[in-house]
């Protein structure tokens, strides 16, 4: 058997055997006997092209270790190739997988290959699809989705399963396509016992034979009937030219009983067209729908013969992936809906789009298999020539998450280097990695335990993400059913002629605060009715309510897939009920780029800047939450969000905390607290998350924190520090402040800023605050006050500090007490010059005259001002002022001459004497004189704290 080969190969190399290996040997080689004697009688269906190239790829098949398939529409190389391989002597050693890009045309290839065998699906003929494997031992062919192959190869690196690998439909370019590809251009020189074809109907022949290294090609003629094209471009509306088609061919005397097949973009056109077929054509067709989420029920039934003449409505999916039987008429309008996904708001949009050439051509074949077909285009000529050869493959189109976390897993190596057919750019590859990174599950470019732990879980990264937050949330229970319901098909039914008795069955289920709580309503009550009715009855009770039984069983199945995964990565469902947080902030977890913030009263803008509004279907439509999160942004006619929940943004600042932006701003000293704060805005994508939240200022700008530590509490005064070192020097820079103020001059005392660098060139930079001040300062006390302790040179720049004589006294008389007065030089200021500090008492005892009354010290330099004052013709007389001044000021002194009014006169008749130049009191300019003309007087309580001040209080 393949899966023994490697082992045989080393053994015979070495020349010996030992007991185990000769009895495994013996099996493997009794088993692949065995399987040879099931391979059944084969003969290839006589009316298909591809009949007389089948004893060609035989012999190609037993020279050439890869071969490409170049078949068009209806040749049979879907149904005849694994035959051919049958014939060809493979399917023995290992099984030939054959795969195919959507379950509906899994299943169905099966059927038809077993019937054509003689043999029972499940047997000889088998399949697996997501939720059903219907493979035995006695399987040779084995039909599958192209997603579950890729699945095996996590288990099996070199698919010792398979002796042959089909790839149909690989003109589609699925992503998965284009990666099993890549992996099996690097397996084939690793087996070269491994066969592989690569087939399809519209292929870019020569592209996929240099992937794989010049391999041959084999070309098989398509259709056996020519196929006539009409174009038909649209007239008023679409409806009537679908109208005039369909008249034409009842009109055709040839049509009877062949069927139309009907292109068209989607489910939901779908419906609305069987809606409007069945109104204005019931008596002449009969109306079918054929689409991937369709029962499997209703799927078969395009396969069975009717009497009435019918119309097929169908997606891409009957392109290439499965051949419709009957058809002699194809309607195509030209478009489908084309999933791409956008890099800048990652989101996977799913615009209408025309469909390539490749694709048309396609279209038009499904006709001429038969007998010879009409294939009506609604478009023109000229539109068809304008369209694009190929469809874009997947890979350039789609989010590479999934891929670039599945390389890493399987070790292949670098993302740019791996053999893809085209190379995905690098903008979809830096997104990738930016989504696993905001995920977890990649730390730099290596794979965290956490993005291993996604890779196990056959899900999107992002819902695996969920699941695993869950379990630390305790909502994994809960989780699991909303993630199981998000990753298969959505088991409610909304047929298009009973959307309002749907709507009323889905309306028990709703939850008004959540769409994700819907599912385990919905999941709850059907847990309970399947526990409480018979099988008929159950699936009796899911039809009335509108609830699909095979979706239903999809979901069951796959939440029993993810929990038995969780129990094998040692994740416990919680047992009691997960509350609403918890819930929605392990959705979050996995969900940043698809929150919201409402900002209109239908609109909402989301990451990135994206304009969106929540789906109609939503149980949260009316309600319009401030905040949400969605399970999806997906662009159709408009940008919907679907399946969304209200959420609060304090959750959505923990969830995302690895990705918030922040900022800071007006950073300040908050007495109270005794702190350095700040102003802290922060975004998530652009989403404003907190605005102006006051936050410690140290962990965002811990230089700036401990600039304003040390200005506020060491500098100025902090009541909560505590340190006798501070406080002296405290008391030394206002000894001298005031001391040096009487001098008029800002250039003799230290600034403010000299005290903070004096503090900052000693202080170590673990000290930012009070808290680890004071801890420093209890460890290193003898060290501290040594360094820490202010001298006279720090504090003055020149000059020493002197006592205080009779030209500034330090209090003054007021009543029968004393009242200290204060000096203190700051220009513009209210206590600029002099105050006189008195308290609520002494308040009445003020006279104006006492405040009028200036300090010796201060009145030679009140003279000088009062002179430069002057008339300029009169001042420039008196230059230089200052000499003149300290002529003068003896003979003022003498004469008591301290008061505003008796000194402007003095000083008029000293001009007079002194320049013959008369000077009347109105000379004088006297508003820039406030702090030489009055006292301040500063009313105080019994601390020294300044209850009112005024130069004019009295």
């Amino acid at each position: 058997m393949a899966s023994d080969q490697h082992a045989y190969e080393l053994a015979r190399r070495r020349g010996s055997l030992s007991e185990k290996q000769r009895k495994r040997f013996e099996l493997s080689a009794r088993e692949a006997q065995r399987r040879h004697n099931l391979v059944p009688e084969i003969a290839y269906e006589a009316d298909l092209p591809i009949r007389d190239r089948l004893p060609t790829i035989e012999q190609m098949l037993k020279k050439h270790q890869v071969l490409v398939v170049a078949g068009e529409t209806g040749s049979g190389k879907t149904t005849q190739l694994p035959l051919a391989c049958l014939r060809a002597g493979l399917g023995v050693r290992g099984m030939i997988g054959h795969t195919q890009p959507r379950r509906l045309a899994a299943r169905a290839v099966a059927e038809r290959i077993a019937t054509e065998l003689g043999v029972a699906v499940g047997s000889r003929v088998g399949y697996a699809v997501r939720f059903e494997d219907r493979v035995s031992r006695d399987t040779l062919v084995k039909v599958m989705t192209d997603g579950l192959l890729l699945t095996e190869i996590r288990r099996d690196r070199f698919l010792t399963k398979y002796d042959t690998i089909i790839i149909d439909e690989a003109h589609e370019r699925s992503l998965n396509i284009d990666f099993l590809l890549g992996y099996l251009r690097r397996l084939i020189d690793q087996r070269s016992d491994l066969r592989l074809i690569i087939t399809s109907a519209t292929i870019d022949v020569d592209a996929f034979s240099t992937h794989f290294r010049n391999a041959p090609v084999v070309t098989v003629e398509g259709r056996g009937y020519p196929v006539e094209i009409r174009y038909r471009p649209p007239l008023e509306n679409l409806e009537e030219s679908v109208r005039s088609c369909l008249d034409e061919i009842l009109d055709d005397p040839r049509s009877h009983p062949r069927d139309i097949l009907m292109f068209l973009s989607g489910e939901r056109e779908i419906l609305n067209w069987s809606h409007w077929l069945r109104r204005h054509f019931s008596n002449k067709f009969e109306v079918l729908p054929l689409y991937a989420r369709l029962p499997q029920k209703e799927q078969r039934r395009i396969f069975q013969t009717s009497k009435k003449q019918r119309i097929l409505l169908a997606t891409n999916v009957a392109e290439t992936s499965l051949t419709v039987p009957n058809i002699k008429y194809v309607i195509d309008l030209g478009d489908a809906r084309i999933s791409r996904y956008s890099v800048r708001s990652r989101i996977q949009r799913l615009p209408i789009e025309a469909i390539s050439q490749a694709s048309a051509e396609q279209r038009a074949g499904r006709c001429g298999r038969v007998s010879p077909g009409i294939c009506y285009r609604v478009y023109d000529e000229l539109d068809f020539d304008g369209r694009r050869p190929y469809t874009d493959p997947e890979i350039k189109r789609t989010n590479l998450a999934s891929v670039v976390l599945q390389m890493l897993v399987f070790r292949f190596g670098s993302i740019e280097e791996f053999p893809f057919l085209d190379q995905p750019n690098s903008a979809s590859i830096s997104s990738a990695t930016k989504l696993l990174q905001e995920l977890g599950a990649l730390d730099g470019d290596k794979l965290t335990p956490i993005g291993r732990t996604m890779a196990t879980m056959p899900i999107d990264p992002r819902l695996a993400r969920i699941l695993i937050e869950a379990n630390s949330t305790n909502a994994l229970s809960e989780l699991l059913v909303i993630v199981a319901a998000l990753a298969a098909q959505d088991p409610r039914l909304r047929p298009v002629d009973k959307q309002q008795a749907a709507d009323q069955a889905h309306a028990q289920f709703k939850n008004k605060q959540s769409d994700f709580l819907s599912f385990v309503q919905l999941w709850n009550w059907a847990e309970e009715q399947r526990a409480e009715l018979t099988r008929r009855q159950f699936r009796s009770v899911l039809d009335r309510n509108f609830i699909s039984p095979n979706r239903y069983g999809e979901w069951r199945a796959l939440h029993r897939q993810l929990l038995l995964v969780c129990k094998r990565l040692g994740m416990k469902p919680n047992k009691d009920e997960a509350d609403y947080r918890s819930i929605h902030a392990a959705i979050l977890r996995g969900s940043l780029s698809f929150v919201g913030m409402r900002v209109e009263r239908e609109s909402y803008v989301g990451a990135r800047e994206l304009q969106f509004r929540i789906f109609p279907g939503s149980g949260l439509f009316n309600k319009k939450p401030k905040w949400l999160v969605a399970a999806e942004i997906a662009a159709t006619e408009r940008t919907y969000a679907r399946c969304v929940a209200e959420v609060e943004p304090a959750w959505v600042e923990v969830a995302g905390q690895t990705e918030l932006k922040e900022r800071v701003s007006n950073p300040y000293w908050d007495v109270k607290r005794a702190q350095a704060m700040t102003l802290l805005d922060a975004s998530l994508y652009g989403l404003p998350v907190i605005k102006d939240r006051r936050v410690a200022l140290v962990r965002h700008d811990r230089e700036t924190a401990r600039r304003l530590f040390v200005q506020h509490a060491l500098v100025q005064e902090c009541k909560q520090l505590r340190a006798a070192v501070v406080t002296k020097n405290r008391k030394l820079v206002a000894e001298c402040t005031e001391q040096h103020a009487t001098e008029r001059r800002d250039d003799l005392i230290a600034s403010e800023n000299s005290l903070v660098e004096f503090y900052l060139d000693r202080l170590p930079t673990v000290v930012c605050d009070i808290r680890s001040f004071h801890f420093w300062y209890r460890k290193h006390r003898k060290e501290a006050d040594r360094s820490l302790a202010m001298q006279i040179d720090d504090v003055l720049l020149r000059g020493n500090i002197h006592k205080r004589d009779d030209a500034f006294p330090s209090e003054m008389k007021v009543g029968d007490s004393d009242a200290p007065l204060k000096y203190r030089f700051a220009p513009g200021e209210i206590d600029d010059g002099t105050s006189l500090r008195v308290s609520v008492s002494q308040l009445p005892y003020v006279k104006q005259e006492d405040i009028d009354w200036l300090v010796p010290g201060f009145f030679e330099q009140k003279c000088i001002e009062l002179l430069k004052t002057l008339p300029r013709a009169t001042r420039k007389q008196l230059a230089p002022v200052p000499d003149h001044v300290e002529e003068l000021l003896p003979e003022l002194l003498r004469e008591g001459v301290y008061r505003e009014g008796s000194l402007i006169s003095a000083l008029g008749h000293w001009v007079k004497a002194l320049f013959n130049v008369t000077v009347n009191g109105d000379d004088f300019d006297i508003s820039r004189l406030a702090p030489f003309l009055h006292m301040n007087v500063q009313v105080v309580d019994n601390k020294g704290k300044v209850l009112d001040q005024s130069r004019d209080l009295i």
